[in-house]
């Protein structure tokens, strides 16, 4: 995508200011969640992504109200359907600008009849919900928002965007792809990755807090160099999962 206008498991995180690793268990919910038969397609891709631990380390409980921005087929959507049970809402939303990377998707998760999820391409291309949300998170997509000419602009844009819909004390979770550190935004449109520093810094600025990382995705045997869908390290990138809190 080119732009967005376009068994016991521990994770280990990053706490804030300190360097320390913390270890956390994922919860029954998550463990429940992810044990799901309805899942047994997407249950090999587990491991690989870290679910479990990214999960644990995002604090998403029973009951949250959750946006999965750009959801792709869902992957993300269908673990948080059962995590966050009959009182919570999940929110699968495509910008309008985003449409066509839902024409597939969207029909075949809203087939799937999950009654707490509500799978929609919105009519805006800034994000909205009709609730205030506990948890924003957006997977391998925030390296898009400046791509086609769009800038840090949308970037700023698309942050406050965010702020506006999170509960107070509500959580922004962004996974991505890793540039090299100095690149900022040089490689969001070329490499698909985006420094994490610059991602640190923009979306402070939005008036969050940063909270920790969680190092699970960490690949240092990626040198940033190639495109994220080159063979060689497809993946396999070097991602980092960055966890912010509506103060």
């Amino acid at each position: 995508m080119k732009s967005i206008w376009t068994g016991a498991v521990l994770a280990m995180t990053m706490a804030a200011g300190t360097g320390a690793a913390d270890a956390q268990r994922a919860s029954p919910a998550i463990t429940k969640a992810l044990a799901d038969p309805a899942r047994a397609d997407q249950q090999s891709d587990d491991a690989r992504r870290k679910a479990a631990e990214v999960l644990a380390f995002s604090g998403v409980k029973p009951g949250n109200v959750v946006v999965d921005y750009l959801p792709g087929a869902g992957y993300w959507t269908r673990i948080f359907t059962g995590v966050v049970g009959p009182k919570g809402r999940v929110f699968a939303l495509w910008p309008a600008a985003g449409a066509k990377y839902a024409a597939k998707s969207l029909p075949a998760l809203q087939a799937r009849g999950l009654a707490n999820v509500t799978a929609e391409v919105q009519t805006t291309n800034l994000p909205t919900s009709p609730q205030p949300v506990d948890v924003f998170w957006t997977a391998q997509n925030y390296h898009d928002i400046p791509n086609n000419g769009a800038g840090e602009p949308a970037l700023r844009a698309f942050d406050a965007a965010v702020f506006r819909m999170l509960k107070r004390g509500g959580t922004y979770i962004v996974i991505d792809h890793a540039d090299a550190a100095g690149t900022g935004m040089s490689g969001t449109e070329t490499r698909h990755r985006i420094d994490p520093a610059a991602v640190k810094a923009q979306v402070q600025a939005a008036g969050f807090k940063f909270v920790g990382e969680s190092t699970v995705l960490r690949n240092p045997a990626d040198d940033h160099s190639k495109v994220v869908f080159d063979p060689e390290i497809r993946g396999k990138t070097d991602q980092f999962v960055y966890k912010f809190r509506k103060p």
